[in-house]
């Protein structure tokens, strides 16, 4: 599988979407110079929104909310696209989508990048001075969605949007959007997301906070150096679940493994913040269950409340983020549901190009049906 050789990590997720996408015409590669332009245009941003009141009571201090846009918001205000971020992942790693003949055509949308909470860019465990390490406050995904609101309506002045979307720990975003706020967008695209976090996926993510809990380095959370061999367990925790077995087995081979571990433990070198970055990260996850905030007992209940048009995309064969839920959740709001199948697993979009799909549904929702995609030949 080209391009996917030692995945390791969310992070790699982004440039395998983009080399999944189709090879570029002529015409498309005549609009190079308007795509390098269009990726230029997105410097680091952050609104300052002053507290930020959480669900559980508690409130964030002195919060800013890092994003990018790109494109030009039309006359009507009809055309803005929000993409939060995935686990750990930065609004820098989506800036690769957005363009001509990109996930998202900035010459056509006005796109919204957003750096979730704890991402290390938007405030954060790692850099908040009022409330550092973990003195900053358990939130939740619904968390983020706040403060992506108040960003879209008090910063950039918006009523509306074209799309909600995002991959992973962006699709729960997401989900959450279409119930939080179900008329404020025209379309919702979560990919490999979920509206609700099973056993299973809780035990994953347990494991990885117990791996960073467990290192001497934590202190009970009060770190006292380095932690990069407790991110370094985390990652390789993750790695076994980012794809499936069948994928791992073809890819590395046994004597393999260890410059494979050594790649997984480099990548992941950090200090108490990053690792208190990551335990809220996956806290939030963990408390995703949307029919419990709205009060109902079953996903089928939870899905009328959505009011947008649904385009959801899952790996059956995801063992990052179990696609049950979200699949539930399609049947029942009579969305279109498209099926990845591949032994990649979470990193599916990377292997089987989704942009198209994507993109057409943002154009036309209707011309969008329930399908399974395939990997294209290997040559």
């Amino acid at each position: 599988m080209p391009g996917m050789k030692n995945s390791l990590k969310l992070a790699t997720l982004a440039l395998l979407i983009i080399l999944s996408w189709p090879a570029p015409s002529r015409a498309q590669s005549a609009q190079s110079a308007q795509t390098a332009q269009a990726q230029t245009e997105g410097a680091q941003q952050f609104a300052d929104l002053g507290d930020l009141h959480l669900r559980n009571g508690s409130v964030i201090h002195d919060f800013r909310l890092g994003y990018r846009t790109f494109g030009k918001l039309n006359a009507e205000k009809s055309n803005a696209v929000l993409w939060p971020t995935w686990l750990g992942g930065k609004s820098q790693d989506l800036v690769q989508f957005i363009g001509p003949a990109k996930v998202v055509d900035s010459t056509r949308y006005f796109v919204v990048l957003v750096d979730a909470i704890a991402d290390g860019i938007t405030t954060s465990p790692s850099n908040s001075k009022s409330q550092p390490l973990m003195k900053f406050p358990e939130f939740t995904i619904r968390d983020m969605v706040e403060s992506e609101h108040r960003l879209s309506t008090e910063i950039l002045h918006l009523s509306h949007l074209r799309a909600v979307m995002g991959i992973s720990m962006g699709g729960m975003q997401t989900f959450e959007w279409g119930i939080a706020y179900p008329d404020f967008m025209d379309l919702l695209i979560p990919i490999v997301g979920s509206p609700q976090s099973t056993s299973y996926d809780k035990l994953l993510w347990t494991a990885q906070i117990d791996a960073i809990e467990l290192d001497p380095a934590w202190n009970h959370g009060n770190p006292t150096g380095p932690m990069d061999r407790s991110l370094g367990l985390v990652e390789e925790i993750g790695s076994m679940n980012l794809t499936t077995p069948d994928y791992r087995v073809a890819q590395t081979k046994p004597d393999g493994l260890n410059a494979l571990i050594t790649e997984i433990r480099n990548s992941s070198r950090g200090d108490g913040g990053n690792a208190c970055d990551r335990i809220r990260q996956r806290q939030a996850i963990m408390a995703l269950d949307i029919p419990a905030e709205l009060g109902v007992t079953t996903l089928e209940q939870a899905a009328t409340k959505v009011h947008a048009k649904l385009l959801v995309i899952v790996s059956p064969k995801d063992h990052m983020v179990t696609p049950e839920p979200a699949m539930q959740f399609a049947a029942a709001a009579g969305a279109p549901l498209v099926k990845l199948d591949s032994p990649c697993g979470h990193l599916s979009p990377g292997c089987i190009s989704v942009g198209p799909t994507v993109a057409r549904f943002l154009a036309d929702p209707a011309s969008v049906h329930s399908e399974t995609l395939q990997e294209a030949p290997k040559h």
